[in-house]
């Protein structure tokens, strides 16, 4: 089933777009909806490998290299795109390894992208639209943000952060009329991990899922496209979860 609402006329920024994940996904879905969409990350080439896709199926995209983690540059990006509606705040990264084992460095790392760069994309895109009059930014938090998941600990903790994050500028973006909601995904299946959770060892987590499936990207479309759309124009501060039902399991 494709999911489709009308973004026509939107700009819609997107972050973390260079990997098969969440981000490229996202932007397909918005250019099939009509919204001119731009990519960044940090890796040009595969950014442009997307536009070009994009625009192949009759899209509109562009690509400008970014480094969330890096304010100057989290800046040129912004100026480099101009006036945008939306920002996707979805640029993220994980170490994986348990708590006593993450160094100084994999937690500099973790945080300094998925928080620090989730801030700084933020605030950076506010400024913009506070002075054209409003705007939209959907932040990428996760379960994780809301209860523990051994070997975790850094993800965990910046995703905790991102939620307060969502609420905090939601309360105070909201009198310059910038909503700020964020999705929580669940354990979605991507190219990255699906030989992993696909296998004997991903079992126990999926038994764990009150649906006993993982999540497919499509599943996200729908969420993603109500935060993106007037159709949540009375939103904000909301966080969607989207993780079958994985947060109610019983004990």
């Amino acid at each position: 089933m494709t999911l489709t609402a009308d973004l026509t006329g939107q700009r819609i920024l997107v972050t973390g777009a260079s990997s098969e994940g969440f981000g490229a996904h996202f932007a397909r879905l918005l250019a099939r909806s009509g919204a001119h969409v731009i990519v960044t990350a940090r890796r040009l080439p595969a950014l442009e490998a997307l536009v070009e896709e994009i625009t192949s199926a009759g899209g509109s995209a562009e690509a400008i290299r970014m480094d969330v983690a890096d304010v100057a540059s989290v800046r040129e990006g912004m100026a480099a795109a101009g006036a945008i509606d939306t920002c996707i705040n979805n640029a993220g990264v994980a170490v994986t390894k348990r708590a006593l084992d993450q160094t100084e460095d994999d937690f500099d790392f973790v945080m300094g992208i998925n928080l620090k760069g989730a801030w700084n994309v933020a605030t950076e895109a506010a400024r913009g639209m506070r002075e054209r009059g409003g705007g939209n930014i959907i932040n990428t938090a996760s379960i994780t943000g809301f209860q523990t998941a051994a070997g975790t600990g850094p993800y965990a903790v910046s995703k905790a952060g991102v939620l307060h994050m969502t609420r905090q500028l939601a309360m105070e973006l909201a009198r310059f009329n910038i909503r700020v909601n964020a999705l929580a995904p669940g354990y979605f299946l991507t190219d990255i991990n699906r030989d992993q959770l696909s296998g004997e060892a991903g079992e126990p987590l999926r038994k764990r899922i009150a649906m006993r499936r993982y999540g497919e990207l499509p599943d996200l479309d729908g969420p993603l496209l109500l935060l993106a759309s007037d159709a949540s124009r009375f939103m904000t501060g909301s966080v969607l979860t989207v993780d079958g039902g994985h947060l109610v399991h019983s004990l």
